[in-house]
C-alpha cells in the first residue's frame, strides 16, 4: 500500500513540475518514480498473477501430456487389435481352405465308393442274369429231352408196335438223349 501512496505522490509532484516547466521537460524525480512504479507493478504481478498463470499453463501442459499418453496407448491398443484381427483372419482363411480340401476329398471318396458299388452291383446283376440264363437253358434242354423222349417212345412204339416196360422206356430215353446231346 505504501508503494501506491508513494507512487501517487510522485505522480502529483511530476504533474506540478510539468505544469511549471512547460510541456516537455525532463525531471529526474519523475523518471525515478516511474521506474519505482514499474518495479512495484512487476513485483505485484509476479506475486499474484504469474503464479496463477503458471499454474494454468502447468495444468494445460499436464492435460496435453496426458492426452498424448492416452493417444499413444490407444494407438498401441489399435495396433495390437489390428495384428490380432489379421492373425484371426489368416487362421480363418486356413481353416476355410482345410474345410474345402476335406469336403473335396470326402466328395471324391464318396463318388469313388458309389462308382465301385455300382460296378459291383452291375457285376452281380450280370452274374445273376448269366445264372438265370444257364438255369433256363437247362430247363429248356430238359424239356426238349423229355419232349424228344416222348416222341421217340411214340415212334418206337409204333415201329415195334408193342408195349415197352418202364425200365426199357427210361433206358431208351437216356440213350436217345445222350445221342442227341453229343
Amino acid at each position: 500500500m505504501e508503494g501506491f501512496i508513494l507512487l501517487s505522490e510522485a505522480t502529483q509532484v511530476a504533474e506540478t513540475v510539468t505544469e511549471e516547466a512547460g510541456l516537455v521537460s525532463f525531471n529526474a524525480w519523475i523518471v525515478i518514480a516511474t521506474i519505482c512504479n514499474l518495479f512495484i507493478q512487476m513485483l505485484l504481478i509476479k506475486k499474484f498473477l504469474f503464479k496463477r498463470v503458471q499454474a494454468v499453463l502447468d495444468k494445460r501442459r499436464e492435460l496435453a501430456e496426458e492426452d498424448l499418453r492416452k493417444a499413444k496407448v490407444s494407438r498401441e491398443e489399435a495396433d495390437r487389435l489390428r495384428v490380432e484381427y489379421e492373425s484371426n483372419m489368416e487362421q480363418a482363411r486356413e481353416k476355410a481352405t482345410q474345410i474345402i480340401d476335406l469336403a473335396q476329398k470326402n466328395a471324391t471318396q464318396k463318388s469313388d465308393e458309389i462308382i465301385r458299388e455300382a460296378s459291383q452291383e452291375a457285376v452281380a446283376m450280370k452274374a445273376r442274369a448269366e445264372a438265370d440264363i444257364a438255369l433256363e437253358r437247362r430247363k429248356a434242354v430238359n424239356e426238349v429231352k423229355n419232349e424228344i423222349g416222348s416222341m421217340a417212345m411214340e415212334i418206337a412204339g409204333k415201329v415195334i408196335e408193342r408195349e415197352v416196360s418202364e425200365q426199357d422206356h427210361a433206358r431208351l430215353i437216356d440213350e436217345f438223349i445222350e445221342k442227341v446231346g453229343t
